[in-house]
C-alpha cells in the first residue's frame, strides 16, 4: 500500500499512539500534520525523520485543541499546504481519575473539549474536501472505555462513548461518498497518558504502583500485556486500505480480550 500524495492529519502525536500513527503513515509516504505538545527539539527531530521516511512534508501545528478558533487555524493550516485532509486522525486526549462528586469542573470541561468537541470540530472541517475527493479515511482512538466503564472516570468514559456515537453518525452520513469513519479502541497500551494517571489512582484506591499495574490496569486484559502503540498504528493502516473500503462505523477493539467477557 502506498499513501503517496495523501495528507494524514493526527492530533495528539509527538508522543504515545499519536506518534506510532504518524511514524506508520510516513512510511506508506503520507504528507503529515502532526500536533501535540512538548519539548520542541524533541518534536523537530521527529518531524524532521517523518519527511525523510515519507519522502514528502511533515507539518508541525502547535495549536491548542480545546479551543475552537485555533482548532480552525490548524485545518486552515493543512488546507492551505497541503489542499485538504485525506486521512484525519483523532488521537489527543487527557485523563483524570476522581470520584465522581470530588471530580473537578474544570477537568470535565477539559476532557470534554479535547478528546471528544475537537473530534467533532476537526471532523466537520476536513468532510467537506474528503467528499470533493471521494476519498477519505476518519480514525477515531477510542477506547476500550467507548464499550465499557471503570470507575472513578467519568469524563473520560462519556467523552469515548460519544466519541464511538459521533463515528457510527458520521460513517452513515458518508457512506456513499468514499469515505469511511471508525474507532479504534485499545486497552490499556503502555503511554505517558496511562503511566501519568497511575499516581491519581494510587491515591483513589489506596493502592501501590505495582497494585494499580496489575489489579487495575492489567485486571481486565486477559492477556496481562499491554498494547503497544505500533500495534494500534498498524489497524489504523489497514483502515486506510482500499482493503478496508467497506468498514465504516466499526468500533474495533484492540485490548486483550477485555471487552469479550
Amino acid at each position: 500500500m502506498s499513501l503517496k500524495g495523501k495528507t494524514a492529519l493526527v492530533t495528539g502525536s509527538t508522543s504515545g499512539i499519536g506518534l506510532a500513527y504518524a511514524k506508520a503513515l510516513a512510511g506508506q509516504g503520507a504528507n503529515l500534520v502532526i500536533n501535540g505538545f512538548g519539548d520542541a527539539a524533541a518534536i523537530e527531530q521527529e518531524r524532521l525523520g517523518m519527511e525523510a521516511t515519507s519522502g514528502g512534508k511533515a507539518l508541525y501545528s502547535a495549536h491548542d485543541l480545546t479551543k475552537v478558533d485555533q482548532i480552525e487555524a490548524m485545518m486552515k493550516e493543512a488546507a492551505d499546504t497541503f489542499g485538504g485532509v485525506d486521512i484525519l486522525i483523532n488521537n489527543a486526549g487527557t485523563q483524570h481519575v476522581s470520584p465522581i462528586e470530588e471530580f473537578p469542573v474544570d477537568k470535565w470541561n477539559l476532557i470534554i473539549a479535547l478528546n471528544l468537541s475537537s473530534a467533532f470540530h476537526t471532523t466537520r472541517l476536513a468532510v467537506p474536501y474528503m467528499k470533493q475527493q471521494k476519498w477519505g479515511r476518519i480514525i477515531q482512538t477510542a477506547s476500550a472505555h467507548s464499550l465499557v466503564a471503570s470507575p472513578f472516570k467519568a469524563a473520560y468514559v462519556s467523552a469515548k462513548h460519544g466519541l464511538a456515537g459521533l463515528t457510527k453518525t458520521v460513517a452513515l452520513e458518508l457512506a456513499t461518498f468514499g469515505v469511511t469513519a471508525n474507532c479504534i479502541s485499545p486497552g490499556y497500551v503502555w503511554t505517558p497518558l496511562v503511566e501519568n494517571q497511575i499516581p491519581d489512582t494510587m491515591k483513589a484506591r489506596n493502592m501501590t504502583r505495582e497494585q494499580v499495574i496489575n489489579d487495575v490496569l492489567l485486571a481486565g486484559q486477559p492477556t496481562k500485556q499491554f498494547v503497544t502503540a505500533e500495534q494500534v498504528a498498524e489497524i489504523a493502516l489497514f483502515l486506510c486500505s482500499d482493503a478496508a473500503s467497506n468498514i465504516t462505523g466499526a468500533n474495533i477493539s484492540v485490548d486483550g480480550g477485555w471487552t469479550a467477557g
